[in-house]
Formats: C-alpha cells, sequence, structure tokens
C-alpha cells in the first residue's frame, strides 16, 4: 500500500486547551517564544521551528470538537517536545522553563538510548520533554534532519 497525497505527513498546529488564557501566554512568553500578531483575545499564537502553538480556552477547545470537558488534568497520553543541541541546552531549557513556572516532572538523565532527557509540566499540566538526541541532526533552519 503506497502513501496518499491527500493526507501530508505534517504537524502544522497544535493547540492546547488552557485553564487562563492570559496566565497562559505569559508562561510561553516568558520561555522566549514570541506571540504572532495573528493572536487575539480568544486564542494566542506562537510559531515555533516548523509548526504553530495555539493556545486555547480549555473548555471552549472541548465544545469546538464537540466533546465533553474533562475535569483535573492528568496524563492524557501526550507529550510534547522540544530537542535541543546538547544537554547544557537542556538544562539550560529547563532553568527557564521552571523560572517561568513550569514544574519539573522528570529531571535530566543521560537516557539508555544514549541521549539526555526530562519532563516539565507548563500551568495546565501539559507534559514536555526537554530531549538532547545525539542521532537527530538539525537542519539550519532549526528543524530535525530526521533519517
Amino acid at each position: 500500500m503506497t502513501a496518499s497525497n491527500d493526507f501530508p505527513a505534517r504537524i502544522s498546529i497544535v493547540t492546547l486547551g488552557v485553564a487562563d488564557l492570559d496566565a497562559s501566554a505569559r508562561f510561553y512568553e516568558a520561555l522566549g517564544w514570541r506571540r504572532s500578531s495573528a493572536s487575539s483575545p480568544e486564542i494566542v499564537w506562537f510559531r515555533t521551528a516548523d509548526s504553530v502553538l495555539g493556545l486555547f480556552p480549555h473548555d471552549e477547545l472541548a465544545a469546538d470538537a464537540g466533546v465533553p470537558p474533562t475535569g483535573e488534568p492528568s496524563f492524557r497520553g501526550v507529550t510534547l517536545a522540544v530537542n535541543l543541541e546538547s544537554p547544557e541546552l537542556v538544562d539550560a531549557a529547563l532553568k527557564t522553563a521552571v523560572a517561568a513556572g513550569a514544574t519539573v516532572v522528570k529531571p535530566p538523565t543521560a537516557t539508555s538510548w544514549g541521549g539526555y532527557s526530562g519532563y516539565f509540566e507548563d500551568l495546565d499540566g501539559h507534559l514536555w520533554e526537554l530531549a538532547h538526541n545525539p542521532f537527530f541532526p538539525f537542519t539550519e533552519d532549526g528543524s530535525l534532519d530526521l533519517p
């Protein structure tokens, strides 16, 4: 079976449901991410190296998708990741996240697969992995050059 050209292999936007849009926007700005001018009072956008992160009120995001809103945040079976060029950059990024209000879930450590990785959660419990994978090089624009 061959892949269809009707469904390109890319993720354009990740939208996170948040409890307090302004507080969450300030958190991501404190990471050094720049708010897009496409943002509005209803949704906040951040451009990343190869996609867009959106922040949208949790209950409104659930309503938009046609699903009931959930209660307290819990592990959702999804993590978001930022791959970095060195273990030192992982440590520096985690310090920035903590200073912005993140909670460390798992401090960065050497991994069994030869990398370096740790996790934090944002203000709404979304899990982020900060990782250095020496087997995943970067392109000039900061995208992963996955073989």
